[in-house]
């Protein structure tokens, strides 16, 4: 029986985990290192935590459901999931990613895949032809990486057009889902092979916890990403499994009202006078509209937009009181980041001039607060 997403969240595919079988609502938070066994051959299933997890597994499991993968692995942070992936690859292979990513993602390629003998090539995605974009293509490229929306300026990338073109050319299409989440976007059913989370972000959604994950459809790469995470180590822990199990049980409702309320926000700032432009895929007027209308189930509750002047980004950073200046996203309260001195302070000064990324440029994380609080909030602000 296939379950709707809401009723996913709660319960995942509904297998029954022999690992449990008191009955309880909440799934137990295994705290354990290791496990003891009966005699030689016979395993419980379970060895060593660093291996696997009952608590994790679950998790994993309701994780793999969202997304229709065969399978999802919970890492210790959203970078920890992406270093393990980048392990898939061998000195010398190729690596195409959009230009406009996250600043750990940016420093990561920069700094250590480069390091260890990747070719990184960083284009712009978005409404790439692609004709042009075969042309990056070369014997020893292996995969494409990119975000949509993108982080920070919510550039939206078409996932089947790209897939295609991955699959002509026999290479991996990763993308990472952290800003619309499973809820509102599935990249695997539009052709992906493998989908980043941040965990940290929309399926925690309390930011009190970080944790990644890695979902694929593909048994092979689960097995050879199941290799890498016990060899690596950095799997997520019994306790912070637990927690992101919990988070994941609101997911559908916080979604809902994080978007409506992004949505009502979207539509004051476009009104303001100081505001200068508004990034938010749910608009008519975004270039990415249709295409986000089209691959996913809604425009998500992510908001960037420029105000007039350095001071006056400045100023509200400084004055606001409900919504918290502070970096992430995706949890129940509204939080407001500076990406140039935040998220993306390791990104090279001409990067973040060619993506739109200036002094001026604020995100906003819309949480599910009365929108009408939030909004008095930017107001007292904005005419201080």
């Amino acid at each position: 029986m296939e379950y709707g997403i809401s009723t996913k969240c709660l319960y995942g595919n509904g297998e029954e985990v022999s690992a449990d079988k008191s009955g309880a609502i909440s799934f137990p938070i295994y705290q354990t290192a290791t496990f003891a066994h009966k005699g030689i051959g016979e395993s419980t299933g379970y060895d060593y935590s660093r291996l696997q997890n009952p608590t994790r597994e679950q998790l994993e499991k309701v994780v793999a459901s969202l997304e229709n993968g065969v399978d999802a692995l919970a890492f210790s942070s959203g970078m920890a999931a992406i270093t393990a992936l980048m392990e898939l690859f061998q000195p010398g292979d190729h690596i195409i990613t959009d230009c406009d990513l996250y600043g750990g993602s940016i420093r990561l390629f920069d700094n250590i895949s480069k390091k260890n003998g990747l070719l990184i090539s960083s284009v712009d995605c978005s409404g790439r032809d692609c004709a042009e974009f075969e042309k990056l293509v070369g014997e020893n490229t292996k995969a494409i990486f990119i975000e949509t929306p993108t982080n920070p300026m919510m550039n939206v990338i078409d996932i089947g057009k790209l897939a295609e073109t991955a699959k002509k050319h026999h290479l991996l299409l990763i993308v990472d889902n952290t800003f619309l989440s499973p809820y509102f976007q599935n990249p695997l059913k539009l052709g992906a092979d493998i989908v980043v989370h941040s965990g940290t972000k929309y399926l925690g959604g309390h930011n009190d916890t970080i944790a990644g994950f890695l979902v694929t459809s593909s048994p092979e790469l689960a097995e050879r990403l199941r290799f890498i995470i016990k060899t690596v180590g950095s799997g997520l822990a019994p306790f912070d499994s637990w927690l992101i199990l919990r988070g994941i049980k609101t997911l559908a409702i916080r979604m809902e009202r994080a978007e409506k309320n992004a949505g009502k926000l979207v539509e004051w700032l476009c009104q303001e006078q100081k505001v200068t432009k508004v990034y938010y895929p749910g608009r008519p007027e975004h270039p990415g509209y249709e295409v986000c209308k089209k691959q996913a189930r809604g425009f998500g509750c992510m908001v960037t937009f420029e105000v007039e002047t350095k001071e006056l980004a400045h100023r509200i950073l400084k004055e606001v009181r409900l919504i918290h200046f502070a970096e992430s996203l995706g949890g129940v309260e509204t939080l407001i980041t500076y990406p140039i001195t935040q998220t993306h302070a390791d990104v090279p000064k001409e990067v973040l001039a060619a993506n739109g990324v200036t002094d001026r440029i604020l995100r906003l994380s819309v949480g599910i607060e009365d929108t009408e609080d939030l909004i008095k909030e930017l107001e007292r602000i904005f005419y201080v």
